[in-house]
């Protein structure tokens, strides 16, 4: 006698065909989004950059603008205007402020 083979069929569920979707769909658009993510990060990386540009470039004209209200407050320029605006020159009523931001 011999025994018959029985052939099993494996049904797939309902919850496994949309696991098997699910990843499916993983796999296509995975390249996509890191793509989109590089891409993104790229942009960013090139206004940071920009912004850095712009950043020491106004640092330089602050510097250069401080360097001007300095020379323009020192004591020799304010002699010279007062002198041309008919004004005595007086040491002793001269009070500087120091500024104490550095």
């Amino acid at each position: 006698m011999k025994k018959k083979q029985v052939k099993r069929v494996i049904k797939i569920g309902k919850f496994e065909k949309l696991l098997y979707a699910f990843t499916i769909v993983l796999l296509v658009i995975s390249p996509f989004a890191i793509v989109f993510s590089q891409a993104t990060l790229s942009k960013i990386n090139f206004d940071v950059e920009k912004a850095k540009k712009q950043l020491n470039t106004q640092e330089k004209k602050n510097e250069s603008l401080a360097m001007k209200v300095n020379e323009l407050a020192s004591l020799d320029n304010i002699k010279e205007v007062a002198i041309e605006q008919g004004l005595s020159y007086n040491n002793n009523n001269i009070k500087s402020i120091i500024d104490s931001k550095e």
